[in-house]
């Protein structure tokens, strides 16, 4: 593992643009993106954890962090706008993939106005691969948007959104499903150890290659081996209270927030950690949580071994975020989901949701670690996945390529949105985006590409970042951020003073709040976006769970 001194070492010469600057290679790089599933901001050692991350960690130490990078606060649009560079919203999967076909915003389903980045990757002479998670589109419907029909030359993985961890429903291989394999298998292990089989194979071939990996860590359900759980027990004995401020200390000393911004008070729902019932299963469900996150970054290492064992670990640019932040979402007891198996493989019944007498961890249990550590996951801010306080978006971003980056441990505070990834690859890739796809017009691209922030340099910027889900809306502009949680009023803060959102302006700075409300109302206009009281009037249909 680094050691935390050498990152704090390193951040500060990242915060003043230490570090050579490379030339781009000759040869056009490979492409990894690796997705984390419901990670908060600081769950990652080279964010502030204390969780073991030495492999992620070693991306960031040769290496560039970003520390003002956000998703879309949600599964479905998040990864839809990381393959369509487009807002959720344009792409058709504005919520998630419960169909509404009559509202264009809302059908739940990728469109056929956009293509992802295996389709432009493919064009430009890419090998195509995935492996892990898609939920881009109803997992009961036709294939017509499965990883294969969007461009990929091979899919190991989910169509679903959330899975156990030892028998994953819609387990999927190309496009045939597929059953779990060994007494030992393990969902996570399954996605690296098949993208390090991709890389193997297409280095044998001189096309470069762009993987897509999307883990389903640390998304629930709290499954892990007793083995993990065990490198972590006791760790949380001091509780989340003492958890939160550990880590926003250690983000401090690293760089990546600013002191005077402050640590978010302990979300009201949550008691002080003196106070909490049943400690023991508490500290049982983080133990499992950074164990599972522990597992996935073993996998991340797995991959980075098959980069160094075909030697393309010089010619290949990874970038590795999270979907959403910290989840809160509880997971009632008793209650057996399309996503949870009825029985355990031994033929133990399951024991579904969060209540005490059901230890999280084994197989034979199906539950989340709800609200109180998802608000240490994400530290120092508020809010949690589903809102667009910084809290749900905010996420951390590596972005590592030993041949084309050389500002190793650098920290950019350059503000990116996942929307940014197709620009920032078919860049690097020398390739353009396409107006049209199979005769078919497509909607042009929103995001812009992030290779000038990993030398130091401003991203040149159009507009604002914009949000919606769930009737919660925001708007970045520069220093300030508008935002309303759901039916709430508007807020506005100066992120540059007040990152942490607690220091409301709007009743000071009522010109601002008008002028960056219209210029959300014109968004909204323009991508598809409609009030979250009609469109909660539209019934959605299933979309198998």
């Amino acid at each position: 593992m680094i050691p935390r001194r050498d990152f704090v070492r390193i951040a500060a010469a990242g915060a003043v643009g230490a570090g050579s600057f490379l030339s781009a290679p000759p040869r056009r790089p490979n492409v990894i993106v690796m997705m984390a599933d419901d990670m908060g901001f600081s769950d990652l050692g080279c964010y502030g954890s204390e969780i073991h991350t030495p492999n992620i960690d070693s991306l960031a130490q040769s290496g560039v962090r970003f520390t003002h990078f956000r998703n879309t606060a949600r599964c479905c649009p998040s990864r839809t706008s990381l393959l369509t560079g487009l807002y959720a919203h344009q792409a058709g999967v504005g919520h998630m993939v419960n169909p509404r076909p009559t509202l264009p915003g809302y059908q739940g389903d990728l469109n056929q106005s956009c293509v992802t980045i295996a389709q432009v990757m493919r064009g430009a002479g890419y090998q195509t691969m995935m492996s892990g998670k898609w939920h881009v589109t109803p997992n009961n419907a036709r294939k017509h948007n499965w990883p294969l029909q969007r461009g990929f030359d091979r899919f190991y993985g989910i169509i679903a959104g959330a899975a156990s961890y030892y028998q994953p429903w819609t387990l999927t291989r190309d496009n045939n499903p597929i059953d779990p394999e060994g007494a030992d298998y393990y969902l996570t292990d399954a996605i690296g150890r098949n993208a390090a089989t991709y890389i193997e194979d297409a280095a044998a071939k001189p096309d470069p290659f762009f993987l897509y990996v999307g883990f389903t860590a640390p998304h629930w359900p709290l499954h892990a081996f007793e083995s993990d759980i065990e490198r972590y027990r006791g760790r949380y004995r001091d509780g989340w209270d003492a958890l939160r401020t550990e880590r926003h200390q250690r983000m401090i000393s690293m760089g990546l927030v600013d002191k005077k911004w402050g640590l978010t008070p302990r979300d009201e729902e949550v008691p002080a950690w003196k106070d909490a019932p049943d400690r023991e299963w508490q500290q049982r469900r983080m133990e499992v949580y950074a164990a599972q996150i522990d597992r996935m970054d073993r996998n991340v290492g797995t991959i980075l071994e098959s980069l160094r064992k075909t030697g393309k670990e010089q010619e290949t640019l990874i970038l590795f975020l999270a979907d959403n932040g910290g989840c809160a979402e509880n997971l009632p007891t008793g209650r057996i989901n399309n996503n949870s198996p009825k029985q355990a493989r031994d033929g133990r019944p399951m024991r579904s949701g969060n209540a005490p007498s059901i230890m999280p961890g084994g197989e034979d249990t199906f539950a989340s670690y709800g609200i109180a550590w998802a608000n240490a996951s994400n530290s120092p801010f508020r809010r949690y996945k589903h809102w667009v306080h910084e809290g749900g978006i905010a996420s951390p971003l590596i972005a590592r390529w030993p041949g084309g980056i050389g500002r190793g441990g650098a920290i950019t505070h350059e503000p990116g949105h996942v929307i940014d990834l197709m620009a920032t690859c078919i860049d690097v890739a020398g390739t353009r985006y396409p107006e049209l796809h199979n005769g078919q017009h497509v909607t042009p691209m929103e995001g812009r590409s992030l290779e000038p922030a990993f030398h130091g340099k401003k991203v040149s910027r159009g507009d604002a970042f914009y949000w919606e889900h769930e009737g919660n809306r925001a708007v970045v502009d520069g220093r300030y951020k508008l935002v309303s949680r759901f039916p709430d009023r508007w807020e506005l803060y100066d992120l540059e003073a007040d990152r942490c959102e607690m220091r409301d302006l709007s009743g000071s700075d009522a010109a601002r709040v008008e002028r960056m409300v219209g210029r959300y109302d014109r968004w909204a206009e323009r991508c598809n976006v409609l009030p979250w009281d009609e469109v909660r009037k539209i019934p959605a249909a299933d979309a198998g769970g």
